[in-house]
């Protein structure tokens, strides 16, 4: 029996107290679970960090009542869908001006999420390439965007 992903992240904001509603939508990249909710603000935290948190638990609990269970994305009132739009808005941006006065440019500290966003979203790009680089002081890396020779 598959993991009830959406009843059980239902369970969790309840228990939490978030009064919300949850809706399931099937994507090519699996599952995405939309909370929809007026505390939006206080469940996406700053920088989208509680929902990632959130995500998290989520996948915990579904593995552990199911080991074989894909693995669900978690979204509020469509932060990441927006935040996904974005950054690679940036990334073009950035790509651009190395495009036209051939420096590098090195994107801020980001998660392994949105460095495959920046990366996915450039990788076509024929006059630029990009890399993930440390960040000293920090889990995450930079993207770092370098003409192409």
């Amino acid at each position: 029996m598959p993991a009830q992903s959406k009843a059980t992240l239902e369970q969790l904001l309840q228990h939490l107290g978030f009064p919300a509603t949850v809706e399931e939508h099937h994507l090519e990249e699996g599952l995405l679970l939309d909370v929809k909710t007026e505390d939006s603000g206080r469940l996406i935290g700053r920088q989208g960090q509680t929902l990632s948190d959130l995500q998290y638990l989520v996948n915990r609990l579904l593995f552990q009542q199911d080991q074989t269970t894909p693995k669900v994305t978690v979204d509020i009132g469509g932060y990441r869908a927006q935040a996904r739009e974005a950054l690679v808005r940036k990334a073009k941006q950035a790509a651009e001006k190395v495009r036209r006065w051939g420096d590098v440019v090195e994107l801020e500290p980001m998660n392994a999420f949105d460095r495959r966003v920046v990366h996915n979203a450039l990788k076509d790009d024929p006059g630029v390439e990009t890399h993930s680089v440390e960040v000293e002081g920090t889990d995450k890396k930079a993207v770092l965007l370098r003409p192409k020779h």
